[in-house]
């Protein structure tokens, strides 16, 4: 009997091919972790700190922020009328947010030179006597005490002004890259693995490499969905994306609906952003004090009915009064109303129930990462994914140093991934890739311009290998 055919050798192209995907986004994901990694860090560590910003705030300010509760408060015009007594005649008033509840204090903001851009300076006011209970300088229409800004600075900027938002808008824009690449090697990791439980908590007998990959699998898999919200939504607050970002809305019609202040019936953009650096607006001239506590009336008859307000007197002349609701925790209260000054007439009204689906989410999409949404909770939650980001981005690193080959004479970092998987790729497949690369690149800039810098360190590091094999 014949023995039968010997099976055809199977051409290497053809037997590899299944592996191209996932050699890509193990490339892709150990070169942005390697050269990315350290901005991720920074702003893991720096957003960590500033999930806690809001509740640090009320400890350390406790006693500009609050004050003893009274049955009796003065009226806005007699604290207006202490505050500007106390700020002086160079100080002109911008805003006043009365006490929310019983127990808070009365913040009077005021415009003067001297001011950084969006700062204004507030007086805190004691309601029950009038007296001035703080004078500082705070941030954006969030009101931000200068702790929370000096944090949310660090966080955006690392204290270097605009140039320093490169930092911000780089780590943002590879951070769910890195973490969809990682998402997909775990998937192809867990369906061959035997112990798939290794894959969703580390397994405490492992060492080495293993004990660290378990770790940062597992951390991984469990805040994939919080590090790609917080990646999102910290895109919307960069230079280039964010403006790609704001164009599509735009063209969409999922803007923040606009409150007319003009008295001409001009609009005044609304930015959802402002509570994190939104300009303030300084008025022109002196504002009746007893005018606020009428505005404020006319204002709860209308739509704003909670008790974290704002009165804005006219920024320039022409203009009408603004009251709006500045509750950004759930449920938002973010009303807003303008007041002709003269004849105590609304001129428009905006409500929040009425913003289109897209515009609410990009509300509450900024709340919860800025974590006033839910309060404690809110912060909690994000100071933990904060914390796991960061830790992953060190055991990542740590992983690599522990590849070393035995023998090595290199003194940092460990084997990079093998060269040459991607040749096997099919030629629609490297076609999907050049047009997501591309894609993605002109979505996000930063993005583009370092993986353009990411494929020459490639191909420098496999001519390198190459040549001293």
């Amino acid at each position: 009997m014949d023995a039968p055919p010997a099976p055809a050798s199977v051409p290497p192209s053809r037997r590899h091919r299944p592996r191209w995907f996932g050699a890509l986004m193990l490339r892709l994901h150990f070169y942005a972790g390697i050269l990315v990694g350290p901005f991720i860090l920074v702003a893991a560590l720096s957003g960590a700190l500033y999930a806690l910003a809001p509740t640090l705030e009320q400890v350390v300010y406790a006693r500009e922020l609050h004050a003893p509760a009274t049955d009796d408060p003065l009226t806005l015009a007699a604290q207006i009328e202490v505050a500007e007594q106390h700020a002086g005649d160079e100080a002109t008033l911008s805003a006043v947010r009365p006490a929310p509840e019983a127990g808070d204090t009365t913040r009077i903001m005021f415009a003067q030179e001297g001011l950084g851009a969006s700062e204004s300076r507030a007086v805190f006011v004691d309601p029950g006597t009038g007296e001035i209970r703080g004078d500082l300088t705070v941030y954006g229409t969030s009101g931000a005490l200068p702790l929370r800004t000096w944090i949310s600075n660090l966080h955006r900027n690392l204290q270097l002004g605009e140039a320093g938002r490169f930092y911000s808008e780089l780590a943002a824009s590879w951070l769910g890259i890195v973490v969809l690449a990682g998402l997909a090697l775990w998937i192809i990791r867990i369906r061959t693995a035997r112990a798939k439980r290794d894959l969703m908590r580390p397994n405490p007998k492992h060492t080495g490499y293993r004990r660290a990959f378990g770790w940062h699998a597992s951390a991984g898999v469990w805040v994939v969905l919080g590090a790609l919200f917080l990646s999102a939504t910290g895109i919307t607050w960069s230079q280039f994306a964010g403006a790609n970002v704001s164009n599509l809305r735009a063209s969409l019609d999922w803007g923040t609906p606009q409150l007319t202040t003009a008295l001409d019936g001009a609009n005044a953009p609304v930015d959802e952003h402002a509570g994190h650096h939104g300009t303030v607006s300084a008025p022109t001239g002196a504002a009746n004090p007893a005018t606020f506590d009428a505005v404020l009336a006319i204002a709860q008859r209308t739509n704003v009915d909670t008790g974290l307000v704002e009165i804005a007197p006219p920024a320039a002349p022409g203009s009408a009064w603004v009251v709006r609701g500045i509750k950004t925790s759930y449920p938002t209260e973010v009303d807003s109303v303008a007041i002709d000054g003269t004849t105590m007439q609304v001129v428009d009204r905006v409500n929040f129930a009425e913003f289109s689906l897209p515009a609410k989410l990009a509300r509450w999409g900024v709340d919860l990462h800025m974590g006033v949404m839910f309060g404690l909770a809110n912060q909690i939650v994000l100071f933990v994914i904060a914390v796991a980001i960061a830790g992953m981005v060190v055991l990542g690193y740590v992983m690599w140093g522990k590849r070393r080959p035995p023998r090595s004479t290199r003194r940092f970092g460990g084997a990079l991934p093998a060269p040459g998987l991607l040749r096997d790729a099919p030629w629609w497949g490297l076609a999907v890739v050049a047009a997501v690369g591309t894609a993605v690149g002109l979505w996000l800039p930063l993005v583009g311009w370092t993986l353009v810098g990411f494929v020459l360190v490639d191909i420098v590091a496999g001519l390198v290998s190459r040549r001293s094999a």
